[in-house]
C-alpha cells in the first residue's frame, strides 16, 4: 500500500492505495480514503499532515505483513454501474478437495503421464478439475468446464483437450489406480486385510448397443445398454480397484482378474474377500481358498440342501456368545429384540469344505415381516380394481404375492384368469424371516466373520454415492476409451470423498457434507478480498480444523487467500 494525494484548484485529498495485479493486469484500487487536507491535519494533531499520512500507510503495511489488519471499509454506490464481464462471485468448496488431491499426489500421477506423452494440454488441470466437478457438480464435460470458471483458479484448456485428455486417462487407468494406492499408504493407513468386492452396472440413454456397452440384466431394470463396474474397496470404505466390462458379462467372472491385479500390481497377497451370493460362484471361492487368502460370502439359505436347511431354521442349538445354547421359541423377544444369535457348521459343496454361519434376529425378522405386510397391502388394492395382467417384473416385486388361476376346478382352461393372494407364498416365505447366512472358509471366532460381512452395506452405498450423488449414470458418452475415463474419475472421485469423510471423523450424511461444500461462495471485494456468503455450521468448523486453514472469517484479504490457495496444495 502507498499513499497518493491528488491536488485540484481548491483542494487535496489523501487516500491509500494498493496495487493489484488480477487477469494478469496491474491496476490501483483505493483501500482508504483519508479525507481532505483539513481532515487529515485534524487527525495528525501536532505532527505534519504530509509525515502523518505516510506514518499511516507505513503502519498499515506493517500489520498487513503480521496479519494484524484492522476492520475493512467499504464504500458502494447506487448509481455507479457494476464493471462489464467481471466476476464477482466464486466458489471454494473445491479446496478441501484439492487439499486431498495434492496429498495423494495426483498432480504427480498426472505430471508423469503428461512428461511420456508430451501433449501440449495440462493433464493434470483437466483431471483435477474433472474430479472436483464430479464431486460438487456432476454434469456433461460442456457443464464441468462452464462451472470450474467459477473456481478461484480458472481452467487453463479447452472443451476439445477434455476429450483428447480422456482418452490418455483410459489408457493409463491401471497405472493412476496403482499410483494413487501406493500414494495413499503416506497419507493414511489402509485396511486391506479384508476386501470387498461387488458389481453393479450402469445404463446409457444411447440405445445402439455397441463395445462395451451391450444389452444385460439391468439391476435397475432398463431397456438400455449398460456396462458392468466392479469395484474393491478396503476394510475401511476407501476404493481399492476398480474394473469396467461388457454389458452382458456375468458378473460373477469379473472378479477374478481384478483380484489378481491387486495380487501382482499392489504386491498384495494376504486378504480376506467379502462378497455378496451373487459373486460367490464356487470357482470364485476356491480362488480364495489358496495360499493366505479367504472368503467370507452371503449364502442363500433357501437354496442350502434339504437336511442343512432343517438345521438352518431349526429352532434349537442357538448361541450368543458360543457357549450358552438357546431355543428361539423359548427366548424373551423383548430382552434379545436387538441380539443377534448364531449357530455354525461345516459343510461340502461341490468338493469345497466350508463353514456355514446362519444368523437370526428377532429385529430383522419383524422388519422383513413389516416389509412383506406392506407389499400385502398394495397387493390387496391392486386386486380392489380387477387388474387385467398384475405380472411381476422382478423378483422382490410385491406383484409377487399374486396367485393366478388359469383353469377351472374341472381342469379346464378357464375363459378369464382369476387372481388372489398368493397365501402359500406368503407363509413359504415367513419361514425364512429373521435367518440370515454365511459362508466362510476362516476359522476364526463366527461373532468377528459377521461382523465382517455387516460392512458390506458401506460398497453398497459407494455404488449409491456414484449413482446419485455424483450422477455417474446415465452415460452420454459412446467410446469405449471414454466410457472407462469417465469411471477412472468418478473412482478418484469417490476415493478423495471418501477420505474426506476419514478426515472429518464425523457422521454427517453424504447429503449434508455435499450439500455445504456446494454452498462456500465468496464475493470478491476488488482491492480487498474476499467475503465468505455461506452459512457457517458445524460441517465447516470441522473441515477448517481438519485442514488448517480457514476461509470463515468476515473478509479474507487478497494475500491470504493466496496462501490459502498455495496451502490447498501441499
Amino acid at each position: 500500500m502507498r499513499l497518493q494525494i491528488t491536488k485540484s484548484k481548491n483542494a487535496e485529498c489523501f487516500y491509500v492505495v494498493k496495487s493489484i495485479y488480477e487477469n494478469k493486469k496491474h491496476s490501483n484500487v483505493v483501500v482508504e480514503k483519508l479525507g481532505n487536507l483539513e481532515a487529515v491535519k485534524q487527525k495528525s494533531g501536532d505532527m505534519d499532515p504530509y509525515e502523518w499520512a505516510k506514518a499511516y500507510v507505513a503502519e498499515l503495511n506493517r500489520k498487513e505483513k503480521e496479519g494484524k489488519l484492522e476492520d475493512v471499509s467499504v464504500t458502494f454506490s447506487p448509481q455507479r454501474i457494476i464493471d462489464a464481464n467481471k466476476q464477482f462471485s466464486f466458489h471454494g468448496g473445491y479446496l478441501f478437495l484439492q487439499k486431498i488431491y495434492y496429498q495423494l499426489g495426483l498432480n504427480k500421477i498426472a505430471n508423469d503421464i503428461q512428461h511420456r506423452y508430451k501433449f501440449n494440454y495440462d493433464i493434470n488441470n483437466i483431471l483435477s478439475i474433472l474430479v472436483y466437478t464430479r464431486i460438487l457438480n456432476p454434469s456433461s464435460k460442456t457443464a464441468s468446464l462452464e462451472a470450474a470458471k467459477a473456481f478461484f483458479e480458472k481452467p487453463n484448456f479447452e472443451l476439445h483437450q477434455i476429450y483428447r485428455a480422456l482418452d490418455v486417462i483410459a489408457t493409463e487407468t491401471d497405472f493412476i489406480q496403482s499410483q494413487l494406492y501406493k500414494n495413499s499408504l503416506s497419507m493414511t493407513k489402509r485396511n486391506t486385510g479384508i476386501l470387498y468386492y461387488d458389481c453393479t452396472n450402469f445404463f446409457f440413454e444411447i440405445e445402439e448397443a455397441k463395445g462395451i456397452r451391450q444389452y444385460g440384466i439391468s439391476k435397475e431394470h432398463r431397456p438400455n445398454p449398460i456396462v458392468q463396474l466392479g469395484l474393491f474397496m478396503d476394510a475401511d470404505g476407501i476404493p481399492l480397484a476398480f474394473c469396467v466390462h461388457e454389458g452382458n458379462t456375468n458378473e460373477q467372472t469379473t472378479l477374478k482378474p481384478l483380484e489378481q491385479k491387486i495380487i501382482s500390481a499392489y504386491g498384495k497377497s494376504k486378504f480376506v474377500v467379502c462378497t455378496d451370493a451373487g459373486l460367490a460362484s464356487n470357482t470364485n471361492r476356491k480362488f480364495n481358498n489358496v495360499a493366505d487368502r479367504a472368503f467370507v460370502t452371503t449364502q442363500s439359505i433357501k437354496q442350502l440342501k434339504g437336511f442343512i436347511k432343517e438345521w438352518a431354521l431349526s429352532p434349537e442349538g442357538w448361541s450368543l456368545d458360543g457357549k450358552i445354547k438357546f431355543n428361539l421359541n423359548e427366548i424373551d423377544e423383548e430382552k434379545y429384540h436387538d441380539a443377534v444369535f448364531y449357530k455354525e457348521r461345516w459343510i461340502n459343496e461341490n468338493g469345497l469344505e466350508q463353514r456355514l454361519i446362519v444368523t437370526y434376529s428377532v429385529k430383522y425378522r419383524n422388519y422383513q415381516h413389516n416389509i412383506r405386510q406392506e407389499q400385502i397391502s398394495r397387493v390387496e388394492k391392486l386386486l380392489e380394481n380387477n387388474p387385467q395382467n398384475p405380472e411381476r417384473t422382478k423378483q422382490t416385486d410385491y406383484k409377487r404375492l399374486i396367485a393366478k388361476t388359469s383353469v377351472t376346478p374341472e381342469g379346464e382352461i378357464a375363459e378369464k384368469k382369476i387372481y388372489t393372494i398368493d397365501n402359500e407364498r406368503i407363509a413359504a416365505e415367513s419361514q425364512y424371516d429373521g435367518f440370515y447366512g454365511v459362508c466362510t472358509n476362516l476359522e476364526d471366532d463366527a461373532r468377528e466373520i459377521i461382523k465382517i460381512n455387516k460392512r458390506r452395506w458401506e460398497i453398497e452405498e459407494s455404488f449409491r454415492i456414484m449413482k446419485t450423488e455424483f450422477k455417474a449414470r446415465p452415460i452420454y458418452l459412446s467410446k469405449d476409451n471414454r466410457i472407462k475415463a469417465h469411471f477412472t474419475i468418478c473412482f478418484i472421485a469417490l476415493t478423495i470423498y471418501r477420505l474426506l469423510e476419514q478426515k472429518l471423523n464425523s457422521k454427517f450424511t453424504t447429503e449434508q457434507l455435499l450439500s455445504t461444500l456446494k454452498s462456500m461462495s465468496f464475493l470478491h471485494l476488488r482491492g480487498h478480498g474476499y467475503v465468505p456468503t455461506y452459512q457457517r455450521n458445524e460441517i465447516t468448523d470441522k473441515l477448517h480444523q481438519a485442514f488448517g486453514f480457514r476461509t470463515d472469517n468476515e473478509i479474507i484479504p487478497t494475500d491470504l487467500m493466496k496462501k490459502i490457495l498455495i496451502n490447498s496444495k501441499k
